[in-house]
């Protein structure tokens, strides 16, 4: 990894959250693969798919020397290209990208890409709306101040596409509770939230990877 902002910093909780056993993982607006990379290490294989050009070809450059990654240049709420599979993935994270579309589309489309069973990892952004939104937001000031200091600095991938969320936080936790029953949400410190989700399986069927991370 050259480079550290606010999305990288999240990927240990995508990754700390992989089912047990995992065979096959997605993850959606992969853009220069770095994520992809990083899940190939504990998961059979792992697809990337994203609908830029650009983001493609250098997830593809920078992603020759691992032998279980593939990529694919979509749009993954069109399931008529055939280049993903429906219900085929024990697992799908979304980091930064739910905001770029319609929220409830996109959840509709990755609850069909994932297997029954399965788990879907989102890390993703909100607008503030209320004044403790704002609070919470500005308490996220000297954190990252620090992280970047740490890091070298805050930057991102050249021809990263980029897009301010219209959604508030508390939209995002309504609209994830009704269409994600059972689904845990949160608030992070650095201006992005996470949202876990198992799938059903299908009836007297058991939770794939039953020795996975437990997250309250």
């Amino acid at each position: 990894m050259d480079y550290w902002n606010h999305n990288v910093h999240y990927h240990p909780l995508v990754l700390g959250a992989v089912p047990v056993g995992c065979r096959a993982a997605l993850d959606v607006g992969c853009g220069e693969g770095a994520l992809v990379r990083t899940l190939a290490r504990q998961v059979e294989a792992v697809t990337g798919v994203d609908c830029s050009t650009e983001m493609v070809r250098l997830a593809r450059e920078r992603s020759l020397g691992v032998p279980n990654v593939t990529f694919a240049e979509a749009d993954f709420l069109d399931g008529s290209h055939g280049l993903l599979t429906q219900g085929g993935y024990d697992f799908i994270s979304a980091v930064a990208v739910i905001h770029h579309v319609r929220f409830a589309e996109a959840i509709r489309a990755m609850v069909r890409l994932l297997a029954p069973g399965g788990r879907l990892v989102i890390v993703g952004l909100a607008r503030n709306k209320t004044p403790l939104d704002w609070v919470i937001s500005a308490a996220g000031v000297p954190a990252a101040r620090l992280n970047a200091l740490r890091h070298g600095g805050k930057s991102d991938p050249d021809g990263m596409p980029i897009q301010m969320p219209t959604l508030a936080w508390g939209d995002v936790r309504r609209a994830a509770n009704q269409l994600l029953p059972g689904c845990r949400f949160r608030r992070h410190l650095l201006w992005r939230y996470s949202l876990i989700w198992d799938k059903p399986t299908t009836p007297g069927g058991l939770l794939f990877g039953s020795g996975r991370r437990r997250w309250g």
